[in-house]
């Protein structure tokens, strides 16, 4: 690029020099070619340092060579030479904007930022601000509408040539594909869940607990079990209750369900939804709470199907994640 530059001032030089003097060449060298290269090491610069060039400097690197070319077309003998002559200086404007191109996208690729695309982002949002306001406070109609068409005008600009933009909104689109096709196989290659497995039917709530065991019916009172019978000479009676009867083992106790919203709360995170995106806090709920719907408690796989099958979102990557969460937490002393 260097070598582009020179060559393209010493045939500018050369080409003046043969109707001028030397004198006269080189002042014209140094205000075409020699303020271009100035231009260009501050433009090099500022992109060194991670910060936009002037539009006076982007203006400069071509119109400076562009007057230079005039001036060697002028200066030309003949028509062929003309073209040749005018072509010579531009050498330099190319050569000052491929260093400076080369060097902003080595600083985008190391620093991961774009001064140029982020100061034309930050131009048209503030612009689109300016005329959305306008539009809808000015007192002039006509004013008004011109602002309303400038904003559209401006919406389109918004985010071209941004390259972090660009970056998350793919890293949104491999998500969602992501997830389409996890889901996709989950409904192909679906594992049957057992019997004992609770299905959620609702977005906040959570799911039936088993019930427990009903109690034996109690007799009625009368001859056989559980009548009152009569001694003989004014002996207390007795009574035979079958609830009290009963052996201690043989009762079970009332199991009360625990609801997703209480493990949500106990979690101290908001109750997820259905359908709606799901933190990775709230991922690792679901997993513990239909993890342990079940008797014995369910494996990764049962887990992660019944998730699908509940209606909740997520993808692959992020259920592992949280499924290794849970693990460590199951592991955890406390």
């Amino acid at each position: 690029m260097l070598a582009t530059g020179a060559a393209g001032g010493y045939g500018t030089y050369s080409n003046i020099k043969g109707a001028y003097d030397s004198g006269t060449a080189l002042g014209a060298v140094a205000a075409g070619e020699g303020a271009t290269a100035v231009l260009a090491l501050v433009m090099l610069g500022l992109t060194m340092l991670g910060q936009a060039s002037p539009t006076v400097v982007r203006i400069g690197l071509w119109a400076l060579p562009a007057a230079a070319s005039v001036m060697s077309a002028v200066a030309a003998p003949d028509g062929p030479r003309t073209v040749i002559y005018a072509i010579t200086p531009l050498g330099m404007s190319v050569s000052a904007e491929g260093m400076a191109f080369l060097a902003r996208r080595i600083v985008v690729h190391t620093d991961g930022r774009d001064a140029e695309a982020e100061a034309k982002a930050a131009a048209v949002v503030q612009a689109l601000a300016y005329h959305r306001a306008r539009a809808a406070n000015h007192p002039d109609k006509k004013i008004r509408k011109r602002s309303d068409r400038a904003s559209w005008r401006l919406a389109r600009k918004i985010g071209t040539a941004d390259t972090t933009l660009g970056a998350r909104l793919l890293d949104v689109q491999r998500e969602r594909i992501t997830t389409g096709a996890d889901v996709a196989l989950g409904d192909m290659f679906a594992i049957t869940l057992t019997p004992a497995t609770v299905p959620v039917t609702a977005g906040r709530d959570a799911v039936t607990a088993a019930v427990t065991p009903a109690l034996p019916p109690v007799p009625e009172p009368g001859v056989g079990e559980g009548a009152v019978t009569g001694g003989r000479d004014g002996e207390d009676t007795q009574v035979n209750d079958p609830l009290t009867d009963l052996d201690e083992e043989s009762v079970t106790p009332a199991v009360t369900p625990v609801t997703l919203d209480e493990v949500a709360a106990i979690a101290g995170v908001s109750t997820p939804l259905i359908g709606e995106p799901l933190s990775d806090e709230q991922i690792v709920v679901v997993l513990r709470f239909l993890r342990y719907s079940a008797d014995p408690p369910l494996s990764y796989r049962q887990t992660v199907a019944a998730f699908r099958e509940s209606g909740f979102t997520g993808g692959e990557s992020r259920i592992r994640g949280a499924w290794a969460t849970l693990m460590a937490q199951e592991e955890s002393p406390r």
